[in-house]
């Protein structure tokens, strides 16, 4: 028999505070509902800031989408009230701000991966992209978007 995992008591196991919802910085909002999925805006940080494999490091870039993934988070529990209401992470999508020789992508998003996976459990575990980018807003180190299939009816607003 499967045990029902909760990503909100996890949350507080672990001693995680999620913070406070970001404000759009244009004409977009932070997620959008269509059916049983939802898709969030780009969360970036405001931590972390340069080029990975210039100004920074892979292990400042792994925070920097800890972070993202901390943000992002916040939103999925902004709109639906609880993390429980997630039936499991589909998909992220992460941009790296990276110096052109810059190879380590992987490794970076491996940050938000790995916390998803400590949240949720197996349905935390999830598809994944990993890109570099010339430059991101803010010149923030990282951003991350992400897909979620969720067991609620309920709309975000």
């Amino acid at each position: 028999m499967l045990v029902a995992y909760n990503p909100e008591s996890k949350l507080k196991e672990l001693g995680i505070e999620l913070p406070a919802i970001r404000p759009s910085v244009g004409n977009y909002v932070s997620c959008v509902r269509t059916g049983n999925l939802l898709f969030t805006a780009g969360q970036g940080v405001d931590q972390y800031h340069g080029k990975l494999g210039k100004e920074l490091h892979v292990q400042d870039g792994y925070m920097a989408a800890r972070l993202c993934m901390l943000n992002l988070l916040s939103v999925i529990r902004h709109e639906l009230g609880d993390l429980n209401k997630v039936k499991r992470i589909v998909k992220i999508l992460g941009f790296v701000n990276s110096a052109e020789d810059f190879t380590s992508q992987p490794k970076v998003l491996d940050g938000a991966s790995d916390l998803l996976v400590e949240v949720f459990g197996e349905k935390g575990k999830h598809g994944r992209s990993a890109v570099g980018m010339a430059q991101l807003p803010n010149n923030t180190a990282v951003e991350i978007e992400m897909i979620v299939e969720i067991v609620s009816e309920e709309a975000c607003e």
